[in-house]
């Protein structure tokens, strides 16, 4: 049995008796006391960016501890956040006007839903509907899980959960023409991951639908909210999914890479006439939504260093080279027989490993991890859903170590031993 006191996130500790103590983190490794070095192949929780422990990332949160460390934002501000939310919307091409900070995704996403349903509110045309795809997550927080998918992650909490309308993955246009027909006038937004469903079971879906999904949205006064949590900053290839369809959401999400991975921040971003609708000499029209960490500096001050490296290590082509790798391994996945649907959106690699259990609680799952961990690479199967999702740091020889190991556990599978190999 597990002696410490932690409860760690998304661990059934009656089945894991232990956790991985790591001692230090750099570049794409992880490093334990006893000398193992373990490749993270999954940016730990798909956070990291540049590489651990990033130098420059670090001295300047170091700097910024030095200076100020935390005040409250409301009524007050600081350097690190203003010149954050200047360049970020730089960042983004100029497509928001506006930004709202936070502490994770769930949080950005919380703010988003409550901007989109108080702009209908405060024009006076108030309305009620959400609508989101089918195997969608948005995170653990109440809203954020009303949002996602019915699973296992959700399931007991789901009479607590407001009703949301989702759109069958493999039919979201036409399923959305047919939601507006029935009921447009009281659909207040529509919530995607775009291009790539993450938590979901890296489900892969083109520019194109998105697109038209936009354009269904801006005719019918419905606003687009654009996850990009998982899919921001790099992930699918450009610096945000949505680029890949030339659309500009309402609000956008996004958090995870937007610290480099070192420090928690959330951020909603938004167009200026969502901020319009709460910019009243009504208070009552207040956005009423913060937590205490809000703005936080030393969050700001790698976010602000994080970014800057973009311009610095030209961090685009970096990303560029990433996926050129990714599209090399994937070509080696693709000739083996118990591996179904390989397929690569950008820096994300991801395919199903052919097992007699499917689905998020597939006993292949935990197997495969063991399997991976014991040759110092860290995967986390999404089920039986397999992914690589690396910092942008990693080189040619992990990645293909990375492979090398995938292609030995499917063999154990075939074989029949994946246990015992394990």
């Amino acid at each position: 049995m597990n002696t410490s006191p932690l409860w760690h996130p998304f661990t059934q500790h009656a089945l894991q008796d232990s956790e991985v103590l790591i001692d230090r983190a750099s570049g794409a490794s992880l490093f334990t006391k006893d000398g193992r070095e373990i490749i993270d192949g999954i940016s730990s929780w798909w956070v990291n960016t540049h590489g651990h422990c990033h130098p420059k990332i670090v001295n300047a949160v170091q700097e910024q501890a030095a200076k100020l460390d935390q005040v409250i934002f409301a009524g007050f501000t600081h350097q690190p956040a203003e010149e954050l939310a200047t360049e970020l919307l730089k960042f983004t091409r100029g497509t928001f006007n506006h930004v709202f900070l936070s502490d994770s995704g769930s949080t950005a996403v919380e703010a988003a839903l409550k901007m989109a349903i108080g702009t209908h509110a405060h024009h006076g045309k108030p309305r009620h509907t959400i609508v989101a795809l089918e195997h969608g997550y948005h995170g653990d927080t109440f809203g954020a899980m009303a949002t996602g998918a019915p699973s296992v992650f959700n399931e007991i909490y789901a009479p607590f959960l407001f009703k949301v309308e989702r759109l069958p993955f493999n039919n979201m246009v036409d399923a959305f023409k047919d939601l507006l027909k029935k009921n447009g006038a009281d659909i207040a937004a529509l919530i995607l991951e775009p291009l790539v469903l993450g938590a979901g079971g890296m489900k892969i879906y083109p520019p194109d639908i998105l697109k038209q999904l936009t354009e269904l949205c801006k005719a019918s006064g419905v606003i687009l909210i654009a996850d990009e949590v998982m899919t921001g900053f790099g992930r699918t290839g450009m610096r945000f999914a949505c680029e890949q369809a030339n659309i500009t959401p309402d609000i956008m999400c996004a958090s995870k890479g937007i610290t480099g991975g070192l420090l928690p921040l959330g951020a909603t971003l938004c167009s200026k006439e969502i901020y319009q609708a709460f910019y009243q000499k009504d208070k009552s029209k207040t956005f009423w939504h913060s937590s205490s960490y809000t703005g936080n500096a030393l969050s700001c001050a790698a976010a602000l260093a994080n970014l800057k490296l973009w311009q610095e290590n030209n961090t685009d082509e970096v990303i560029k080279n990433v996926s050129a790798m990714q599209a090399t391994q994937l070509k080696r996945l693709e000739k083996h027989p118990l591996i179904a649907h390989p397929r690569q959106c950008g820096t994300i690699l991801a395919f199903e490993v052919c097992h007699n259990e499917q689905g998020y609680l597939s006993s292949v799952a935990p197997q495969l991890y063991q399997f991976f961990l014991e040759r110092n690479i860290l995967l986390r199967p999404l089920g039986d859903t397999v992914y690589v999702l690396p910092p942008y740091c990693i080189n040619e020889t992990q990645l293909a170590r990375i492979t090398d190991t995938c292609l030995a556990a499917v063999d154990a599978i075939r074989a029949g031993n994946l246990k015992s190999a394990a």
